[in-house]
């Protein structure tokens, strides 16, 4: 039996997908395209991801124990030699050009409350009670810890935070745009905002000196200290300076070496005569990076903020397409029954 013959307007319909033909061709999105979309946006997102999803961070890819950068550099605070002169607030300001303070460096009124790093301050010394000695207060220095798997890189959306092989967590203030994730991320509460630049977002913290140390020196405050109390070298070498010393004065010191563990390890690193909790620092961390405890939960962001809004949306745009023809059959319906009338 002969097939009927087309309209030059069916034909044309055809070729275009806009009429009927042998494989229902539908206007705008089809089952094939709707699938295939659907896929490249998951691909698309668990290749990104795939780093992450095997285990490795953004800072140590094709290994799932990033050690650090062998042969970086840090400090080692010993809370026994400081006497709280401020020498190196005092050098830390200078260094990184910042306004004088209001309380001048002499003043030694400040230590009447605790005090955290700001736009200011990018390193402040605190002071404590000696439990074993009320007449001898104990004085911290507080400042980023420049952790070798940084917390607050991590959780960066712009990646305006790097490990440097130096050994500094350096801070690119032209990529960030304010979120202040790193902020809420950092386990010590160390970045802090710059209120003052409201209309250009920046965080600001301690940058262990590193055009500094790349030249050759040594951090500014180090180099400032009249007692010998931040040692400035190699992250090994520091570590072991700290046992030794521990080992040779077990009465003086606790044996805890603070940063040789915690959240991975840190670059700056710190020996005390009393527990680090009654100075204030956080206890009871991790020894593994902060970033390994949320992988999981971070793992399932991209694909629930891509994966998930683009099938939803292309479901409604399906449903909406497919309910237009029946809706222009009700609408011409309606028109032939008026005309009739």
């Amino acid at each position: 039996m002969a097939k009927e013959k087309r309209t030059d307007k069916e034909v044309k319909a055809v070729e275009s997908g806009t009429g009927d033909s042998g494989n229902k061709k539908g206007k705008g999105l089809t089952r094939r395209g709707f699938l295939g979309t659907v896929a490249s946006i998951g691909g698309a997102a668990l290749i990104s991801n795939v780093n992450e999803a095997s285990g490795y961070s953004q800072y140590g890819y094709g290994r799932r124990e990033f050690p650090g950068h062998p042969g970086s550099f840090g400090c080692l605070t010993d809370f026994t030699r400081c006497v709280g002169c401020r020498s190196c607030e005092k050098a830390c300001n200078e260094a990184n050009h910042l306004a004088k303070p209001e309380v001048p460096f002499e003043d030694k009124s400040v230590f009447g409350e605790v005090r955290r790093p700001n736009a200011h301050a990018y390193t402040v010394v605190n002071r404590y009670d000696n439990p074993k000695d009320k007449n001898s207060p104990i004085y911290r220095k507080m400042q980023c810890n420049h952790c070798k798997e940084p917390a607050c890189a991590n959780a960066c959306p712009v990646h305006a935070y790097s490990k440097t092989p130096e050994g500094a967590v350096y801070y690119d203030e032209s990529l960030c745009f304010g979120c202040r994730y790193c902020m809420t991320a950092c386990p010590f509460y160390v970045p802090a905002f710059d209120y003052w630049s409201a209309l250009e977002p920046k965080i600001v913290k301690c940058t262990m000196c590193r055009d500094r140390v790349k030249k050759g020196g040594i951090p500014a405050c180090a180099e400032a200290c009249p007692t010998g109390a931040i040692t400035f070298g190699q992250r090994d070498e520091l570590i072991n300076i700290a046992k030794e010393k521990i080992l040779k004065s077990p009465d003086k010191y606790v044996n805890h070496i603070y940063g040789e563990h915690e959240v991975g390890g840190t670059n700056w690193l710190y020996i005390s005569g009393v527990p680090f909790e009654q100075l204030g620092f956080p206890s009871a961390l991790p020894s593994i990076p902060l970033y390994e405890q949320t992988r999981t939960f971070l793992n399932e962001v991209p694909l629930v903020l891509t994966v998930w809004p683009a099938l939803f949306t292309m479901c409604y745009v399906a449903s909406r397409q497919r309910n237009e023809p029946e809706k222009g059959k009700e609408a011409n319906q309606g028109k032939e029954e008026i005309k009739n009338g």
